[in-house]
């Protein structure tokens, strides 16, 4: 491993301050602001499209070389060396419905601003790099739009098929394709190499903040699937079915509802969550006893025996529940991620990073899903967060301090500085827990 660069937090090679990078990040905001504060502006939409203009647009005025690959992935690099592997640093520019500013967004602008300082350290001769250096804008990370999240970065690393990708399409039939090519961004180039990456994200949860600490070192993700239902009855006249002639969808999918948020009370606390958190009724009318509904339950925690067995409960409830209605309920095991160990070099660095940067640092787990999940599985990978206030996040309510954002910048500068030097050079990308099922995990559907 070579020894690592002493880099000065101060930008003076550069030009660009503190004050420019939040400049740049608060005028992210105007792209698809919502009256709360918040942003809208999903995977493939009109605004999502102008905010990556706005990327390309500001990469090119820092002097880096833009590309876009064919599932929309968007690369900002500095070359400084002809050939060889590039360090990967970014995050995601897409939004969940009225979602947070910060979500995503937060990262890739600090990616930007690391880029151009240590750009700038090279320039002056101080900083020798082994690496060239580049700055990704994944597509749809959020997977609000279209399903699954985590799509650009997935493609990439070949965990999903581009092809199939590209065909998923959202509610009103658009596929992704399409959406790419109307705000101009399905591109032909090819992705990089990517001998490390480094992702730095907003917390979305309390533990930076309770512990008083700036930076978290993640240490691993946690486990999660999702489990697709479809609550079929059958469609009648709400004035004119009498009670028990009717096999309501609507009645059995809220239990299975009540059945998910109580799965956990039974695991320790914060380390299992469930959720539903998409709901669709059909015909939703007002008049209309409802035939079928469909649903997605969300399982995750720290181990995966916790989320199996949370599964494994919730099927056997609505199994019974199927048999005590008389209706038919489909399950389908969906979008499951193993475990990603993060390497113990890149948690360690980070580490170091923060203390030379003058922060506080923290060892922590991720509950939610990142694209740095998905590229750990082929390049050593650092997962760095900031802290969240009151943990809000997917969300317009979602904040975190002007203060806590520049500490992070000044951290992931060091970081990058490290990786650019060759310090995870001798690391091997992280390993998913072993559970039993695949990395995809099983794609079957029970009829109950």
């Amino acid at each position: 491993m070579t020894s690592e660069p002493d880099l000065p937090a101060a930008t003076a090679v550069t030009g660009l301050t503190d004050e420019d990078f939040l400049a740049d990040f608060h005028h992210t905001t105007v792209y698809g602001a919502t009256a709360a504060g918040g942003i809208d502006r999903q995977a493939g939409t009109a605004e999502h499209g102008a905010v990556r203009a706005w990327f390309r647009a500001r990469a090119e005025a820092l002097g880096m070389t833009v590309t876009v690959d064919g599932i929309g992935n968007q690369y900002a690099t500095y070359r400084w060396l002809p050939d060889g592997p590039t360090v990967l640093t970014g995050s995601h520019l897409d939004s969940q419905p009225l979602g947070g500013r910060f979500d995503g967004t937060y990262g890739v602008i600090t990616a930007l601003h690391a880029a151009a300082r240590l750009n700038g350290e090279v320039r002056a001769g101080r900083l020798d790099p082994v690496h060239n250096l580049t700055v990704v804008d994944w597509f749809n990370e959020e997977g609000a739009r279209f399903a699954p999240s985590i799509m650009g970065s997935s493609a990439m690393v070949g965990i999903k098929d581009r092809d199939e990708m590209l065909a998923v399409t959202d509610v009103d039939g658009v596929t992704v394709r399409d959406a790419l090519e109307s705000i101009g961004c399905l591109g032909t180039d090819a992705a990089p190499d990517v001998a490390a990456y480094a992702e730095i994200h907003i917390e979305q949860g309390r533990l930076l903040e309770r512990n008083h600490t700036t930076i978290g070192a993640v240490t691993q993700s946690w486990y999660t699937q999702k489990l697709v239902v479809a609550v079929k009855g059958e469609q009648s006249h709400t004035g004119a079915t009498v009670m028990a002639d009717r096999h309501d969808a609507l009645v059995a999918a809220a239990k299975i509802v009540v059945f998910t948020e109580d799965v956990v009370a039974d695991y320790e606390p914060e380390k299992i969550v469930t959720s539903v958190g998409q709901f669709t009724v059909h015909p939703n009318s007002p008049i209309v006893v409802p035939r079928e509904v469909d649903l997605v339950i969300d399982l995750r925690a720290s181990a995966a025996a916790d989320v199996l067995s949370a599964r494994d409960t919730l099927r056997r409830k609505i199994a019974d529940l199927a048999a005590e209605r008389d209706i038919r309920i489909d399950v389908e095991d969906f979008d499951i991620r193993d475990i990603q160990h993060y390497p113990l070099d890149g948690v360690e660095l980070t580490e170091k990073a923060a203390a030379d940067a003058g922060v506080s640092c923290m060892r922590l787990e991720t509950m939610a899903g990142h694209d740095s999940v998905a590229v750990n599985r082929i390049a050593p990978s650092v997962m760095v967060f900031i802290p969240s206030v009151d943990g809000v996040s997917h969300c317009e309510r979602e904040f975190s301090t002007d203060g806590d954002m520049v500490a992070g910048v000044a951290a992931f500068t060091q970081i990058a500085g490290r990786l650019v030097t060759g310090a995870l050079d001798t690391t091997a990308p992280g390993e998913p827990l072993t559970t039993g099922s695949s990395t995809t995990g099983p794609s079957t559907t029970e009829r109950i």
